[in-house]
């Protein structure tokens, strides 16, 4: 099994960056970002996946460019640097892992409590 404990969520302006970070145990080889504002589904956000060759990541078309994931594996932790944010990018963030790749939630079967992140105009 694969306990996930997400941080680093807040309250900023527009403009503003924040960092969260995912601490994981049971060794998840593929660990992603999603987020979910009321009254909307859950949407992909970024992912990242270790493996003998190296790693690799993969960030939605609406956070490209503004927001980057990366892996400490020293610390078995995941960040998600977020900067520029806008209102828009207001949301509960959750970190979930798997043994597979993938850009769906259901490719993966271990969820954090989540984290929110407000940004105001």
């Amino acid at each position: 099994q694969v306990l996930l404990v997400e941080s680093g969520g807040g309250l900023v302006q527009a403009g503003g960056s924040l960092r969260l970070s995912c601490t994981a145990s049971g060794r998840p080889s593929s660990v992603a970002w999603f987020r979910q504002a009321p009254g909307k589904e859950r949407a992909f956000v970024a992912a990242i996946n270790g493996s003998f060759w190296g790693d690799r990541t993969n960030h939605a078309d609406s956070v490209k460019g503004r927001f980057t994931i990366s892996r400490d594996n020293a610390k078995n932790t995941v960040y998600l640097q977020m900067n520029s944010l806008k209102p828009e990018d207001t949301a509960l963030y959750y970190c979930a892992a798997g043994a597979k790749w993938g850009y769906s939630s259901t490719d993966y079967n271990y969820w954090g409590q989540g984290t929110q992140v407000t940004v105001s105009s």
